[in-house]
């Protein structure tokens, strides 16, 4: 019996489509909303399918990769975005890579300090402390990557002269 039970429910989706609650096991029907429960059997099709055009896709784009690069040189893109690139920031802002890399999380967690700002907004006391916890959760992240980038940049030579 129970053999017949997990073979059944092995062959059953695991959750309802229409409240996205798990059936329990062996149900025919949700419990919590009463729609029958599908089979998987359409669902195991297409996820066959899918992986096979994966797989397709996959070994034509390893086996020719001039053809990709040459498709990629084909696309136009505007003028300022070799400003963008991450050499050519990393030349116009004077830092070597890795304290270029902290500096750059360093202002993405100042964003996230001001993006709680903006998003979030405090009804009652609770909430505002909430916020504010959040708020200082983000800038001392923002504190410790400038740290980070401090302590990985070297130090030029002519700082070593003086």
């Amino acid at each position: 019996m129970e053999t017949t039970l997990s073979a059944a429910a092995s062959e059953m989706a695991e959750a309802c489509a229409d409240c996205s609650t798990e059936f329990m096991i062996g149900a025919r029907f949700c419990h919590t909303c009463g729609l029958r429960r599908p089979a998987m059997m359409t669902v195991r099709a297409d996820a066959a399918r899918m992986a096979g055009i994966w797989v397709r896709n996959v070994k034509s784009a390893l086996s020719q990769p001039a053809a990709i690069a040459a498709s990629w040189r084909k696309v136009s893109l505007p003028g300022w975005v070799r400003y963008l690139h991450f050499h050519e920031i990393k030349r116009w802002v004077g830092l070597p890579t890795a304290a270029l890399i902290a500096f750059m999380i360093g202002l993405g967690c100042v964003a996230g300090a001001i993006g709680v700002s903006l998003v979030y907004r405090a009804s009652n006391l609770a909430e505002f402390q909430a916020i504010q916890m959040w708020r200082i959760e983000w800038l001392l992240a923002a504190t410790a990557s400038f740290v980070a980038g401090i302590l990985l940049k070297k130090t030029s030579d002519s700082d070593k002269e003086e």
